[in-house]
């Protein structure tokens, strides 16, 4: 990771570290990616008063998150030969674990201002880091990718409208209210009511900002990369011209200098005489 991510504190393990330490990260990263996923299920099913049951899995869900990372990190902890230095590298995740497991002892539904502030601060800080985990997967030259991965949020984004909005009655209502939200349309026949539902589109209409960024991003770095590569291609023509024009030029320079150098010859002096041939 760059300097900008170690000062943020998610500098990853040094390169120089342990070589074990090293190769463990790159999978433990994924680990790491998978239980940040698990904090958007569990904040809503949190919220979830009438179903004690759904409570509780939200919990089961933090539970499962605040361990993952605890184990994540543990492991990286005895394998680096600087334990002390990979913990201030990745303060930003050893907070993340204590805020899931902050959000098991909290209180239940319905919150306090002062827990939905934390509680939304602390889906701020693991959305953050879900990004950052895929900075490099989501390059903007792959457009399939992104174009699944957007087919995939708005399907996903249109049941949590249906679940969560009162007003969407229908999953095709939910999906188009997911794709008002997420392309900042706002034609103003449908809006996000309740805070649950509002706090999904807040996290819907970041996303949208920034898929749409990269496909439009990988769409104009396609026409730039077809005509990047007829600039190659003529000039690795023009290359290859220079290239055997100084060639043929180097002959003839070295033929003539052989020439001139046959012709002048030698001077050569007659002994008795003292004049040269």
């Amino acid at each position: 990771m760059n300097e900008g991510f170690r000062v943020a504190g998610l500098g990853g393990v040094d390169p120089h570290d342990d070589a074990r330490a090293v190769r463990t990260w790159r999978w433990l990263q994924w680990i790491l990616f998978g239980s940040s996923l698990l904090a958007i299920p569990a904040f809503y099913l949190e919220l979830a008063v009438d179903s004690p049951m759904l409570h509780q899995m939200g919990r089961a869900l933090y539970v499962c998150m605040a361990a993952g990372f605890a184990a994540s990190l543990g492991s990286m902890v005895r394998l680096s030969r600087k334990p002390r230095r990979f913990v201030i590298r990745n303060r930003y995740d050893i907070l993340i674990a204590f805020g899931a497991g902050a959000s098991v002892a909290w209180g239940v539904a319905p919150w306090s201002s002062l827990e939905w502030v934390l509680r939304i601060l602390f889906m701020g800080l693991v959305a953050a880091r879900i990004v950052v985990s895929l900075r490099g997967f989501f390059s903007p030259n792959r457009l399939l990718l992104l174009l699944a991965t957007a087919a995939a949020l708005l399907a996903s984004a249109g049941a949590g409208f249906y679940w969560l909005e009162p007003g969407v009655h229908t999953y095709a209502e939910g999906v188009w209210l997911a794709f008002e939200s997420s392309a900042t349309v706002g034609y103003g026949d449908m809006a996000p009511t309740t805070p649950a539902s509002r706090i999904f589109a807040a996290f819907v209409v970041l996303l949208g900002y920034g898929l749409l960024s990269l496909l439009f991003a990988s769409i104009a770095a396609t026409f730039v990369e077809q005509e990047e590569r007829l600039l190659r291609r003529e000039m690795h023509r023009d290359i290859k011209t220079l290239q055997a024009e100084i060639a043929s030029l180097r002959k003839e320079v070295c033929s003539l200098g052989a020439k001139r150098h046959i012709d002048a010859g030698p001077a050569r002096r007659d002994p008795a005489s003292g004049v040269h041939d």
